[in-house]
């Protein structure tokens, strides 16, 4: 009787926590990874920026593993849509939680949900070919722009609106994106952070980028930067000092757009009538370790903005879930009898890409030693592709992937753009998987 394991999502966590399985379990496993998305890879494929693509080969480790003849690949099936917690109970000796942290931390202040005031992971969903976000979602035809952040995601976002559509020619962003990238109307980028620049969350290599922007100028105000010393710093965070106090040296080149990093301050209010126009601040300063605002305000005009102040989990049908912490509450992965969790939904939006390797194989430790002691396990009631079947519901293969996969390389071919563009929603997806069914 072969281990029976279902893990519900597809990205690193998930697929890393497949891996695992196949290499921990002393007995026969049967690992099925169940994704809501037509396509495997999560953030690598949905959060990545079409341009880091160093970053973005790391889905060629993953697919090792989806090619594992011991795991199989079911997209299209959404937990709470076409099966529920109770279905992967009667049909697996245990099920895995790895959905990862899907939308962002909102500011709670007002004027946040005014048209224009967009989370950022919407914005990097739209311009990465999500298929809940179609090419029409934005229009990008405000002068000023704001992102408040002064993380990788921030700077992600702040260097796709600072390229020409050119510059991201030979990337896969899909060629309705792209076309609407070329009719950009934004000029002026303002990244704002609520401390200052020794406490930004961005890489070293991520910041060196934006001063290698070809068609903006980036600037520091010489006031926030700082002239002081540092103390006791991390090479990492004098790096960064380092090239923001150069980029405060830096007399404008005359650039079509402008890029402007500010610090200690902290948005208020997103002004605007029927939309958003403007942002409020307050200059802020560390007391006993905390923001605290001193009085002083300011403010900046911005037709967009995108907030990027961290991301957070939703809460799964059928599964615990802790709304103070925003994850899965768990012990070392387990979360009850037959339910695991890994990934962010397990510790939080913490670490990189190859930190879920270390997280996936602790949850499968406790896994595996859990069913040890279990004495006479029993075979599970059911089998999903009973229920799937019975339900109508034909899940997205591995080899229906590959031929999405190979779609979208004949795209980019025919475009003179690049290795792969992406194709724009699911039924192009499904179209392309399934070319001689019917019913696709």
């Amino acid at each position: 009787m072969s281990l029976r394991v279902a893990i519900v999502g597809s990205g690193p966590a998930g697929i890393y926590t497949a891996e695992a399985l196949t290499k921990q379990a002393g007995e026969p496993v049967e690992v099925d990874i169940l994704d809501r998305l037509p396509t495997p890879y999560g953030l690598v494929r949905y959060g990545v920026a079409p341009d880091h693509t160093s970053i973005k080969s790391i889905a060629g480790y993953l697919r090792r593993v989806l090619e594992s003849p011991s795991v199989r690949f079911l997209g299209g099936v959404e937990l709470g849509g076409e099966v529920f917690a109770e279905d992967l109970a009667a049909s697996y000796d245990a099920v895995v939680y790895c959905t990862g942290a899907m939308v962002d931390r909102r500011l709670g202040i007002p004027g946040e949900d005014l048209p224009g005031s967009v989370a950022a992971t919407d914005f990097v969903n739209w311009y990465c070919g999500h298929p809940d976000m179609p090419p029409e979602t934005f229009t990008l035809d405000s002068t000023d722009v704001a992102v408040i952040g002064v993380g990788n995601v921030a700077v992600d976002v702040v260097r796709i609106l600072a390229k020409t559509a050119e510059e991201l020619r030979t990337t896969d962003v899909p060629q309705e994106v792209l076309d609407r990238l070329a009719k950009s109307q934004v000029t002026r980028i303002h990244m704002i952070g609520r401390r200052g620049p020794e406490h930004a969350k961005f890489t070293l290599k991520e910041l060196r980028e934006l001063g290698e922007l070809t068609g903006c100028d980036v600037h520091v105000l010489p006031e926030e930067a700082g002239s002081g010393e540092l103390g006791e710093v991390s090479r990492q965070v004098r790096g960064n000092v380092e090239v923001l106090r150069s980029w405060a040296l830096c007399a404008p080149a005359g650039r079509p757009r402008r890029l402007t990093v500010r610090f200690w301050l902290r948005p208020l209010e997103i002004l605007g009538s029927g939309r958003a126009e403007g942002l409020l601040l307050e200059r802020t300063r560390l007391e006993d370790g905390r923001v605290v605002g001193t009085g002083e305000y300011e403010t900046i005009p911005a037709g967009m903005v995108l907030r990027s102040v961290g991301y957070q989990s939703v809460p799964l049908p059928g599964v615990p879930f802790d709304t103070a912490t925003m994850t899965v509450p768990n012990v070392a992965g387990r979360v009850g009898e037959g339910q695991y969790v890994a990934g962010w939904l397990k510790r939080g939006p913490t670490g990189v890409i190859g930190t879920n390797k270390s997280d996936a194989a602790e949850t499968v430790r406790t896994l595996l030693a859990d069913l040890a002691a279990r004495p006479g396990r029993a075979e599970p009631r059911t089998r999903l592709d009973d229920i799937l079947a019975a339900r109508g519901v034909r899940p997205v293969t591995y080899e229906d992937w590959l031929r999405i996969e190979a779609a979208e390389a004949a795209l980019a071919a025919s475009l003179g753009r690049g290795e792969q563009v992406k194709l724009v929603g699911r039924a192009a997806m499904l179209a392309a998987g399934r070319p001689a069914d019917p019913g696709a």
